[in-house]
């Protein structure tokens, strides 16, 4: 009976294990479609899990029949690494497909239960007319094929986060103006969508930064219980959500509370993802051993994965000093000649150095590698793992 317990106790630990990975790989996991096994595991967890996102991270947790969403509020709003990206080619959102999403999500919001393509086209064109959006520089005419081409981007990504359901059919079709789609509206996801303290419609400020700003802010603590709430909900969130944290980048209070509750901290992340805790003099990490907890991954196969591997360990070479970008181009430009063989042709085309060289760096400072510059780049501490060690020797063994 005592190994029967014992079974049925770890088999509910990992899958309550499982429930929390589902959440922190997508925030938003449905019933219906391809994640109604996590679905499943999410809601009978329901209840333990939304108590340690509460106490943790201070992220609610809100499941309904149809619906898991894990609402995460970030612990910075200056990290730019980790873009909405196109579903198919994985190209970075640019103004105007931001700008497009927001629209979409508006008309959405008093569409009826199905909406075409064509039609939400059409909102959307009405939306982009508004004259503080023509003010701003924002233009949306769906004239051509390049714009059509960013609101099916909006919408693939949208179909990926599960706001639309299609019916009946092809985007590619809308891009060349052959065709129309319709999608079904899913209300539920569409509500729990907004990840932010307050609602954007009650900020007053103009302002990009201001904006953003208001947009997240959350009341100051007024007491000492609350002041470390704040802090282990903040070190938390970075913790889950960043590849590295750096002490140096935490105020005293955060990292003596860092000193003190580290490794509790990092043992309650473990008990609930299976990530290990890797503490090094200048921060800390956690390492996931399944590695699919995150959207950059290093190393990686592919042309790129391999010029980012080298790149990497040829800034771990140079002894901290600062890198022109220059100098990096110059590098890959040696590397694509030492490896033609196995890299793709266009990789030795002149100028193929720049697009390599600036995928790579936009990996690397993702994964908290790097600070980068427009002129220049430097290794940050965790880069250092990524370096070859001094090759051992072993001399052979006598056979007398």
């Amino acid at each position: 009976m005592s190994s029967l317990g014992d079974a049925l106790s770890a088999s509910r630990t990992d899958e309550f294990r499982r429930a929390a990975r589902a959440l922190l790989r997508r925030p938003i996991v449905r019933a219906a479609g391809p994640d109604t096994d996590e679905f499943t595991v999410v809601r009978r967890h329901a209840s333990e899990l939304r108590a340690w996102f509460d106490r943790n991270t201070g992220w609610r947790l809100l499941v309904d029949s149809e619906v898991a969403r894990l609402v995460k509020t970030t612990a910075s709003v200056e990290d730019h690494t980790h873009p909405a990206r196109d579903v198919r080619s994985r190209q970075p959102f640019g103004r105007r497909r931001y700008v497009l999403t927001c629209l979409a999500l508006a008309v959405l919001e008093r569409a009826d239960a199905q909406i075409t393509l064509g039609r939400l086209a059409e909102l959307v064109v009405l939306g982009a007319s508004d004259p503080d959006l023509v003010d701003a520089g924002v233009t949306f005419t769906l004239q051509g094929r390049e714009e059509r081409g960013d609101l099916v981007a909006v919408v693939r990504l949208l179909l990926d986060l599960g706001v639309l359901s299609r019916v009946a059919g092809d985007e590619d079709a809308f891009v060349k103006d052959t065709g129309d789609v319709l999608y079904d509206v899913e209300r539920r996801v569409l509500a729990a969508l907004l990840a932010a303290p307050r609602g954007p419609s009650t900020v007053r400020e103009t302002g990009f930064e201001q904006r953003l700003s208001a947009l997240t802010y959350e009341l100051p603590p007024t007491t000492d219980d609350l002041r470390n709430q704040r802090m282990r909900h903040h070190l938390t969130r970075r913790l889950l959500d960043e590849p590295v944290l750096y002490f140096d980048e935490l105020t005293e209070a955060e990292n003596a509370y860092m000193t003190s509750q580290r490794a509790a901290i990092a043992s309650r992340i473990t008990e609930l993802t299976g990530l290990i805790a890797e503490v090094r003099a200048e921060g800390i990490a956690m390492v996931d051993p399944f590695d699919d907890l995150t959207d950059v991954r290093m190393p990686e196969t592919g042309t790129e994965g391999h010029v980012t591997l080298l790149l990497a360990e040829y800034l771990t070479t140079i002894g901290g000093r600062a890198a022109p970008v220059i100098e990096l181009h110059g590098k890959v430009r040696e590397y694509a000649a030492e490896n033609r063989t196995y890299w793709r042709r266009s990789s030795i085309d002149p100028g193929a150095e720049i697009e390599l060289t600036a995928v790579a760096l936009t990996r690397l400072e993702a994964l908290r590698l790097i600070c980068r510059t427009a002129d220049s780049v430097t290794a940050r501490p965790a880069l250092s793992r990524y370096a070859l060690a001094a090759p051992t020797i072993q001399e052979p063994k006598d056979r007398r």
